[in-house]
């Protein structure tokens, strides 16, 4: 997301200066502060909207404008498919640890994603991180390209088994977190 520009008087341009306090991020600052802090009193969140007032003054972020609308079902689907994914991930993990295959292969594997929502690209990196045996090592944000380190891979239909699995869960993430304007995500991974 590219910042507004502003023409100043000298007639240079610059970034027009967000809004320095944005309160749902404040809220959120100040509830993370409140659970990591351990004392859940008036008091300790009164401190955490301090500081969290004091960090956004100092660390303006860009607003996040957002047009999204979650679908229970696929939301539902989408965390069932992660949880099922790590359970599987751990136990060829510890498959892997217990009885290492003599050469233990991995492969850095790019991945291009099909919808060009930072949103998206942002979860998905999350949710392929956070399964064992993957993780997300670069990702390329004007070209919507992730790079994966995948072990246990030996051939190419590892590696395109690894894209064809990243590609579905981004598209179990388009299909739970849609904007209403978006057409459906379906043709393009298929």
């Amino acid at each position: 997301m590219s910042p507004q520009m502003k023409t100043t008087r000298s007639g240079k341009q610059r970034p027009a200066r967000y809004r320095s306090v944005q309160w749902p991020m404040v809220m959120v600052l100040a509830l993370v502060w409140w659970v990591l802090w351990g004392s859940y009193s008036a008091f300790s969140l009164l401190g955490g909207v301090a500081v969290a007032v004091m960090v956004s003054l100092v660390f303006p972020l860009p607003p996040l404008r957002m047009r999204v609308r979650v679908h229970p079902w696929a939301l539902l689907v989408l965390l069932g498919r992660f949880l099922w994914d790590v359970f599987r991930a751990s136990l060829q993990v510890a498959w892997l640890t217990l009885f290492p295959p003599k050469p233990l292969t991995s492969a850095l594997v790019e991945v291009k994603l099909a919808t060009d929502s930072d949103f998206v690209l942002t979860i998905v990196a999350e949710l392929l991180s956070l399964v064992p045996g993957t993780v997300v090592v670069e990702a390329h944000r004007g070209s919507h390209t992730l790079f994966l380190h995948a072990i246990d891979v030996t051939d190419e239909a590892g590696m395109e088994r690894v894209r064809r699995d990243a590609l579905e869960q981004e598209a179990r993430v388009h299909r739970a977190f849609r904007a209403s304007d978006e057409q459906d995500l379906e043709e393009a991974v298929s």
